[in-house]
């Protein structure tokens, strides 16, 4: 019709440039209201000699100074390194493993097999701990097992053992965190192109050199998560060590957040409680920064 100005396309019409801001904006406030300030008003305590109720003293990186000196912190600190061996690097090599046996296999039960690995990942961890308390105890399976087998002379408070309590306690992360990595693997085995094993095997390959060849490197992407997310729980670990040993015997299983929570809690020592999450948080922060870093690089 004449007179009728024409009507223009949807792409053509001039949009805000700012419209997309306005969907993330309510996303944005809850990560800043409960992420970022509460990290910069711990931040900031960490400057301060409080005890939480009182007023604090200026003191300013004095907290952090008293990280380095103190033994029980640096103690703190290298029991969560060795966590990492058991929380991180054991689990994504049993995942790899198991993902190498089972991964391009379809066998009757294997949902149920699944299931049964991924358990741990769907109870909570104070069960966790609770569960096997008990089976590290004096008369729990563990020594129970040994018995069984003539090893009396190896059954011991396995929690309670200044050699033990540690690795006692990282092999029940190695336990929660395998069905993660496993699960991790077997989900990226599936977008690996069946004819990439064909051809393998038409070059002679076996199927250790088949996962090593193919299978390994289309999985840099879920190796980089788990490698993050397992990292992640042995440095902030907190729940299984508080409910399995609280720390002992002695300090041979405490690790910084367990410490934080004694600091702040028990001891009133909220500044350098503080200092100790800052430290903390800066370390994995740092890690997850490598980590992404090295599987961009290899990508």
């Amino acid at each position: 019709m004449r007179g009728r100005p024409p009507v223009q396309p949807v792409s053509s019409r001039r949009r805000s440039p700012y419209r997309g801001y306005v969907y993330v904006l309510p996303a944005f406030a809850v990560y800043l209201t409960f992420a970022v300030l509460p990290a910069l008003h711990t931040a900031y305590l960490s400057l301060f000699d409080w005890d939480g109720v009182t007023l604090g003293d200026w003191v300013g990186l004095g907290n952090y100074r008293e990280i380095l000196r103190d033994s029980v912190l640096r103690r703190s600190v290298f029991n969560a390194l060795v966590l990492v061996v058991f929380f991180s690097f054991v689990p994504i090599v049993l995942g790899l493993t198991m993902t190498g046996l089972l991964g391009r296999y379809r066998r009757p039960g294997m949902g149920t097999y699944r299931f049964l690995f991924m358990l741990p990942q769907v109870v909570p961890l104070v069960a966790v701990g609770v569960t096997w308390r008990w089976l590290y105890g004096d008369d729990g399976l563990v020594n129970q097992a040994f018995r069984v087998v003539g090893l009396d002379g190896v059954t011991r408070a396995w929690l309670g053992d200044f050699g033990a309590a540690l690795i006692a306690v990282g092999l029940v992360g190695t336990w929660v965190l395998s069905g993660l990595c496993m699960m991790l693997f077997l989900s990226g085995v599936q977008k690996v192109d069946p004819s990439l094993y064909e051809a393998a095997r038409i070059d002679g390959a076996g199927p250790v050199r088949e996962f090593v060849s193919v299978t390994l490197p289309h999985l840099r992407g879920e190796l980089a998560v788990a490698l993050t997310v397992t990292t992640v729980a042995a440095l902030a670990s907190f729940d299984i060590v508080y409910v399995t040993t609280n720390g002992g015997p002695g300090e041979q299983t405490t690790v910084p957040g367990l410490l934080v929570y004694r600091l702040a809690f028990s001891e009133g020592e909220v500044g350098l409680a503080a200092a100790l999450a800052v430290v903390l948080g800066c370390v994995i922060l740092a890690i997850v920064y490598l980590v992404n870093r090295l599987s961009r690089s290899q990508s």
